[in-house]
């Protein structure tokens, strides 16, 4: 091959030679394509055509992320001056807890990260590619320069090419140049130029062609987008609340770190002691696994998805799935079975015709733009065998249109056959085929004829228009698609699901509101959507929408719930106004029709057997096309959701308290109340049973309801919370110092524990509105809480923990901190209830019920 070095790494060109004939040379291929041996040769040489850098998990970004924290930098600089300075000691136990601490953080998030991409490596796309001369299916990620590739409508572009055949093509661009229509492409003669090229993330709108690959994986212009973003997450609102949560903590972490600091170095206590002991604590209030528990809460509800038969093709999905409060779908496959079935075929009087089957038929078999299952259904019904008519040309299918034509030979002319909607074909036919008589198109007949689709429909039926006329054999375009002649009706049956009202009550006593949208005539959608429980109210058509302004636009799109006869573009829109409104918005679809809306959504979901483009846009797949598998997933994320909330809440609750009243006590006592090396080990030895906190259970009224941040409520509870855990500090404080006279080593020691044990009394009773001895932790969260709780009672006894600062406890000091513990768990579950009847209060007034609140409904 003819290729430059820096070609090899990079596809071949980011942008191709201006001429067909250089390319092909440049390439060292032909319109036939490669072989494979030479296919597997260019794949070896460039490389996975990916445009970023696949599923792979990288750990360099993951460990630097446990130590990026500031304070954790100014913690290892004091425990490196302290090394310097000759403290071996307590530098090594800086950096063995640091190191602990960041090491458990890492490998949760590696473990979550590859959990994960072994989850998404599940779900292949394909290219229909030219090897050893035959069209056949491969990985896309397994397509190389040189290559020849079949697009049809529905086809995802799988790298950039340029077209050698272009039949009717229309290629969405929107996720390259944000332009919403399809533009027009067309075959290459001899020059190169953006009207005959393709590019990969673009997706076959109408239409069919074959191209030649020019650039692939980060070669191409899609590759170098993705480049540029690379490390960029979507923002969603959970993510904006975790990083507006962030902020609030740094800014607290770093006053915190201040205040201590210049306290106590103001007392006159050693610079290098007051350094790590404000370091210490500023590390304590943060809740640094945070990242970690994130990354392990949503890989854990991953898999949870995928034990429901949903596959996570973005993370982020699952934050938003749990405060997803509308969701939007097609009816085909979701109402209905799925299952399409030719009933009958009638000519435009309603009498059985084997002729126009056989026209649907012929049709059905010649187009090779849009596979779909209509046309399967009519070969199959059809069972035609032996050789079909020469096909002379077609006009593909596409949505504005919404019909399809082939032409073939007949005898010495043509015959055009034009299958598609009703409302397409109606206004296009002069006659029809009534009793095998041909007679004209009258105004009464295309009244009996709307008669006649209101009437299937409105028994479930879906109903299209079959249509012909004589053409010359040199000709079959769009303007043959006039003066036709009505053959009759095909008329299909795909009947709703027998549980399907009930499943659509499950969604809405969950707090969803489903919105049906489909391209189908207005009377199988009404009938759809009357069975189905979804709305019994008027039904939207695309016609009464088309050039409405935004304002009145966004008050029907508020008050209708059944939308027919919309276009992809409508589609979009309809989503997009939603979402203006405030609310988190699902969409379910499986067609090209489809991509713009799943595109729009906060939650695009598609289904295992949709088209590329359906799937490529959708962040969630369902192996099943089944509301009920999607609720059981929408739970499943609510509940990871909630379980990184709980973090959040619990943490905060029990370290807040507690690293304030240490900052006092280490202003107010002659000693420091803890040494900065005992305050890393607590904080690291707490952090423990959080870590089973993805896999926890969570209350059932919790996730009944979309749930979404509210930082209000969560931050009045964990200041509530915060006082109670300040409160008993003070006590034990009281105990040590002003009772028992305790000496600095035993009051640090004992105060250790106390505050080991209250932080997991903080878990069992936070972790749950109800009691928690009505409702106790369960499986590794409890087994990890009743070793962390053994290792601090242990710890004073241990050998070695002298080098920690710990010295035995007495019975007399062991039971007061017991007693102090038990009551702050009485006093912490008063406080809960308390705080959960004032959230109850408020949300009958309208407020707020939840520290993450349910989405308002439509």
């Amino acid at each position: 091959m003819q290729l430059t070095a820096a070609s090899a790494t990079a596809g071949v060109h980011a942008t191709p030679p201006v001429s067909l004939d250089q390319l092909l040379g440049t390439l060292d291929t032909s319109r036939f394509g490669l072989d494979s041996d030479e296919a597997a040769a260019r794949l070896r040489t460039y490389g996975a055509n990916r445009a970023g850098d696949g599923h792979d998990v990288h750990w360099l970004p993951l460990a630097y992320r446990q130590v990026a924290s500031p304070m954790v930098l100014i913690l290892l600089a004091a425990a490196i001056l302290s090394l310097a300075l000759g403290e071996r000691t307590e530098a090594g136990i800086v950096f063995a807890i640091v190191l602990a601490s960041a090491t458990l953080g890492f490998l949760q998030e590696y473990r979550a990260a590859d959990a994960v991409a072994k989850l998404r490596s599940l779900l292949k796309l394909n290219a229909d590619v030219l090897r050893d001369g035959v069209f056949e299916a491969i990985a896309m990620e397994n397509v190389v320069p040189g290559d020849v590739v079949r697009l049809r409508t529905g086809s995802l572009v799988p790298a950039d090419a340029v077209l050698l055949s272009a039949v009717a093509l229309h290629v969405d661009e929107s996720a390259l140049t944000g332009e919403s229509f399809p533009l027009e492409k067309h075959e290459a003669d001899t020059s190169v130029a953006d009207d005959n090229m393709v590019l990969m993330g673009s997706t076959v709108r109408s239409g069919e062609a074959t191209a030649l690959v020019f650039a692939t994986g980060t070669g191409t212009r899609f590759g170098g987008i993705i480049g540029a973003l690379s490390g960029r997450e979507a923002v969603t609102s959970f993510s904006a609340g975790i990083a507006r949560f962030g902020l609030m903590m740094t800014q607290l972490m770093l006053l915190l770190f201040a205040v201590v600091l210049v306290g106590n170095f103001a007392l006159g206590r050693p610079l290098l002691e007051s350094l790590l002991f404000a370091a210490a604590l500023a590390v304590g209030v943060t809740p640094e696994l945070l990242p970690a528990i994130v990354s392990v809460t949503m890989a854990e509800g991953a898999r949870r998805l995928t034990q429901k038969g949903v596959i996570v093709q973005r993370l982020v999905a699952i934050e938003n799935l749990g405060a997803m409060n509308v969701l939007c779908t097609d009816k085909t496959g979701t109402l209905t079975e799925g299952h399409l079935r030719l009933v009958s075929a009638v000519d435009s009087a309603g009498a059985t015709s084997p002729q126009v089957l056989t026209l649907a038929a012929r049709n059905a078999r010649l187009q090779s733009a849009m596979p779909n299952p209509l046309d399967l259904a009519i070969i199959e019904a059809a069972g035609l065998d032996g050789t079909m008519p020469a096909k002379l040309g077609e006009v593909p299918y596409d949505f504005e249109r919404r019909r399809l034509s082939v032409a073939y030979a007949d005898g010495a002319g043509a015959t055009l056959v034009t299958k598609g909607a009703v409302a397409s074909i109606l206004p296009l036919c002069t006659h029809r085929v009534a009793h095998g008589t041909h007679v004209d198109m009258s105004s009464d007949a295309l009244q009996a004829a709307e008669t006649q689709l209101a009437g299937w429909s409105a028994q479930g039926y879906r109903v299209i228009a079959v249509a012909t006329r004589s053409v010359a054999r040199e000709a079959c375009v769009a303007a043959d698609e006039a003066g036709l002649t009505l053959a009759g009706y095909l008329i299909f049956s795909d009947p709703l699901k027998e549980d399907i009202a009930e499943t659509v009550r499950a969604l809405h006593r969950n707090g969803i509101s489903l919105t049906l949208i489909s391209g189908d005539n207005r009377h199988a959608v009404a009938h759809a959507a009357a069975a189905a429980g979804i709305s019994s109210g008027r039904v939207v058509t695309g016609t009464d929408i088309a050039g409405m302004g935004e304002r009145r636009f966004a008050a029907l799109v508020h008050r209708a719930h059944a939308f027919a006869e919309v276009t992809p573009d409508q589609k979009e829109r309809i989503v997009a106004t939603l979402r203006k409104a405030g609310s988190t918005v699902g969409y379910l679809g499986d067609g090209i029709n489809d991509a713009p809306a799943l595109r729009a959504a906060d939650i695009g979901i598609s289904v295992e057997g949709a088209t590329d483009a359906a799937r490529a846009a959708a962040d969630l797949i369902l192996l099943r096309q089944d509301l009920r598998v999607l609720l059981e997933g929408i739970v499943a994320g609510r509940k990871a959701f909630a379980n990184t909330v709980k973090y959040v809440l619990v943490t905060l609750s029990a370290n807040l308290g507690n690293v304030i009243s240490m900052a006092a006590a280490s202003l107010l006592l002659p000693f420091l109340p803890m040494l900065a090396t005992q305050v890393l080990l607590n904080n690291a030895l707490s952090d423990l049973p959080m870590l089973a906190i993805s896999a926890d259970e969570v209350d059932q009224d919790l996730v009944a309801h979309p749930l979404r941040w509210d930082f209000p409520v969560l931050l009045r509870s964990i200041l509530t919370l915060g006082v109670v855990s300040s409160l008993f500090d003070g006590i034990t404080f009281f105990v040590l110092y002003g009772i028992a006279h305790a000496d600095a080593a035993t009051f640090q020691t004992a105060w250790f524990v106390e505050s080991l044990l209250t932080e997991l009394v903080v878990v069992a009773v936070l972790r749950t509105s109800q009691s928690p001895l009505a409702r106790p932790p369960r499986g590794i969260l409890l087994w990890a809480s009743l070793g962390v709780a053994v290792v601090a009672v242990a710890t004073p006894y241990i050998p070695g923990a002298g080098l920690l600062g710990f010295v035995p406890l007495s019975p007399a000091i062991m039971a007061p901190v017991l007693g102090i513990v038990v009551a702050y768990a009485v006093a912490t579950e008063f406080a809960k209830r308390a705080l959960r009847a004032g959230r109850r209060r408020r949300a009958s007034s309208g407020g707020a019920s939840h520290a993450m609140h349910s989405h308002p409904r439509r």
